[in-house]
């Protein structure tokens, strides 16, 4: 067969060959391979603070909302088909699960528009009870058998009371699964709306409680002004804070991930979320449709580029022959 090649130009092999991949590309040639999939429920925070405008797309400046849309798209894009996606929301101290896992690939328009139509609108309560609402999470996730992917900024609003994190009563890495943290480190304003939904500014000192009154108060409490026992036990003047700022609260988010058995990663550290998501979650092995189409397509590129380079070299070669023979 070799031999036979021989006998023809190498530019006329070389575009058989690119004839022959491109047809077998256009055919959309499949075969299946064994993957690892995953089955996970996608649960974000769209509280008030997820409206700071701290994270990045492309180079941009956008919400922490926004940024959350592109990462989960990117992720869906990226996972290997068969696997499952669901989708929730969370909001003042409940996650709400919007549709189930189903295969990201069968359903990925769906997907997307539900994705695309994420709105800090869809929240029924002002309040971020962030422990609380990572554990109503880990329970949808339990009830649609799946893992967990949390996306939060871990501000809670109001701040954790004196007596600290709410227990988790679950048990602890039953449910697989990652929290990721959305924002930067710097502190940042948020945004403010009127009841019609329009910015009007941003939030401030004024606006927001800066300590936690419910249940019993700390000890160091009967230092502040005004302390009585019975009539101001949490003291007689208002806390000062920067409550109405906000950033990623990545130690309280590393806190709670330790608590419930979860991993955790920050969106804005360069790392891959797909990865992670994989590296966390429970993993099973399918086979897989993998399209062969882009490896033809590929070579029948390189095939072409290399007749071409064959033909420029001859045309090179038969000029400088015949400017020999001209002198």
């Amino acid at each position: 067969m070799i031999n036979f090649l021989y006998r023809f130009d190498p530019r006329f092999v070389l575009l058989v060959v690119a004839a022959i991949a491109a047809t077998v590309a256009a055919t959309g040639l499949r075969y299946t391979a064994r993957r690892s999939i995953v089955d996970a429920t996608i649960v974000v925070d769209l509280t008030g603070s997820m409206n700071a405008r701290d994270a990045g797309v492309a180079g941009k400046p956008v919400s922490r909302i926004e940024a959350v849309r592109a990462a989960v798209r990117d992720l869906a894009q990226s996972l290997p088909c068969r696997s499952r996606l669901g989708l929730g929301i969370f909001t003042e101290r409940r996650s709400f699960l919007l549709f189930e896992p189903a295969d990201i690939c069968a359903n990925f328009d769906a997907f997307d528009g539900a994705i695309s139509d994420l709105d800090w609108r869809m929240a029924w309560e002002g309040d971020s009870y962030i422990a609380k609402g990572l554990y109503s999470a880990i329970d949808v996730a339990a009830s649609a058998k799946s893992d967990l992917i949390f996306f939060s900024d871990g501000h809670e609003a109001p701040p954790i009371p004196a007596s600290g994190i709410p227990d988790f009563e679950g048990v602890p890495g039953k449910v697989n699964g990652l929290i990721v943290g959305v924002g930067g480190s710097g502190k940042s304003p948020i945004p403010k709306f009127d009841d019609d939904g329009r910015e009007t500014g941003v939030i401030s000192a004024a606006d927001v409680p800066h300590d936690n009154r419910h249940g019993l108060p700390g000890k160091s409490v009967e230092s502040a002004a005004g302390w009585h026992p019975r009539n101001a036990p949490f003291g007689a003047q208002a806390v000062a804070g920067e409550e109405h700022l906000t950033s990623v609260r990545s130690e309280h988010l590393r806190t709670l991930a330790s608590k419930t058995g979860l991993s955790y990663l920050e969106l804005n550290a360069g790392r891959n979320l797909r990865d992670a998501v994989l590296r966390s979650g429970t993993l099973r092995m399918a086979d897989v449709p993998e399209n062969a189409a882009p490896w033809f397509a590929i070579a029948a590129l390189a095939s072409l580029l290399a007749a071409y380079g064959i033909s420029v070299s001859a045309l090179r070669r038969a000029s400088q022959k015949l400017s020999t023979l001209v002198r």
